[in-house]
């Protein structure tokens, strides 16, 4: 039996997408996050708890860009152009972010107020322009045979920018979740108000774009069992289980953020267990499109022979990065505290 390669290839992109947006997303949450603090000394210890893996996390951005351009060419040449602007805005945010997260340690007062600033501000741009890009990708693509149809700000629209404002909400979550988990004293209590805050905002802002979704394209509203004639309950029964999962999410949240002194660790895996719900209801409103809505992944795949190639470099890499991931976290697992350094 033969491999379904342009599936595999499919699922390891998924993959890194999801790991991206669970990893990368508490660290931007701590910029979105970062003008809240009350001292500079409190966001010193914000950017020491993700100091040794804010740049790892950022591996699989690349893997799945990278992946994206090798294993469906046709899929990249169309997404690109039409969502070139936020894309680049992402990218020109990230780098400066980067530069913000290290010269801050080093430099002197009204330095530091600039990279303070700027790390702040780069977190909320990449975010917004993250949420712009997933605002128009539900949207759809406009095709024209198998190029890009249509004009560079069909993802300027009030539906991504709503997409954008949840985003940064639900990323605000995740920082806040992240910071009750490994920080102590009275930041550990300030992340707890900014959670609340957060999981209020993202239960609101999940609701109001799960419904507006539905009115985005027919195709979603369908899938759903939403249909011009009525409603269709046994479509609808089999993904009831996603928002049901990303309701849990939000209550295991809320109950281990009331008993701050036995669950620290609690919320976060809620917030990630909303993703986590988020993003499947997403695989299963495309899928099998990885081009809404007209491009399926196995139309945009690459050559059997090329995704072989690729499939075997990523069966040595994927591992080794898997593999690093979990190391790295489970060696920086403690609380850190206010005589933490980074350095």
């Amino acid at each position: 039996m033969s491999l379904d390669l342009p599936f595999i290839a499919a699922g390891v992109i998924a993959l890194a997408v999801l790991m991206y947006v669970l990893l990368d997303g508490f660290d931007l949450g701590i910029g979105i996050l970062f003008p809240f603090a009350k001292t500079d000394r409190e966001r010193d210890i914000m950017m020491d708890t993700v100091a040794p893996i804010w740049d790892g996390n950022e591996t699989w951005l690349v893997l799945g860009g990278g992946g994206l351009f090798a294993a469906f060419p046709f899929a990249y040449a169309v997404l690109m152009p039409a969502l070139y602007l936020p894309i680049i805005v992402m990218l020109l945010a990230l780098i400066l972010r980067g530069c913000a997260f290290e010269f801050r340690h080093r430099a002197r007062a009204r330095g530091k107020a600039f990279w303070t600033a700027a790390f702040a501000g780069s977190s909320l741009a990449a975010t917004l322009a993250q949420g712009f890009v997933l605002g128009g990708f539900i949207q759809g693509i406009k095709l024209d045979g198998r190029a890009f149809g249509g004009g560079p700000f069909d993802w300027a629209t009030p539906y991504s920018a709503l997409v954008a404002v949840g985003l940064v909400a639900g990323y605000a979550l995740l920082g806040a979740t992240w910071l009750v988990w490994r920080t102590d004293t009275e930041l550990h209590s300030q992340a707890r108000r900014w959670a609340w805050v957060s999981a209020a905002a993202t239960a609101a802002l999940l609701a109001v774009v799960s419904l507006a979704t539905l009115f985005v394209h027919p195709r979603i509203a369908g899938r759903w069992g939403f249909h011009g004639d009525g409603f269709d309950m046994a479509t609808f029964a089999p993904l009831l289980p996603i928002p049901l999962v990303g309701l849990a999410g939000l209550l295991v949240a809320a109950w281990t953020l009331r008993r701050p002194e036995r669950h620290h660790a609690g919320p976060f895996v809620g917030a990630w267990i909303v993703f986590l719900s988020g993003y499947a209801g997403l695989a299963a409103s495309f899928f099998p499109n990885i081009v809404p809505y007209d491009l399926s992944f196995r139309d945009a795949a690459n050559a059997d022979n090329a995704l072989a190639l690729l499939l075997s470099g990523v069966a040595i890499l994927l591992p080794m990065i898997l593999g690093y991931t979990i190391w790295v976290y489970w060696l920086f697992r403690g609380k850190v505290g206010s005589d933490a350094g980074y350095h």
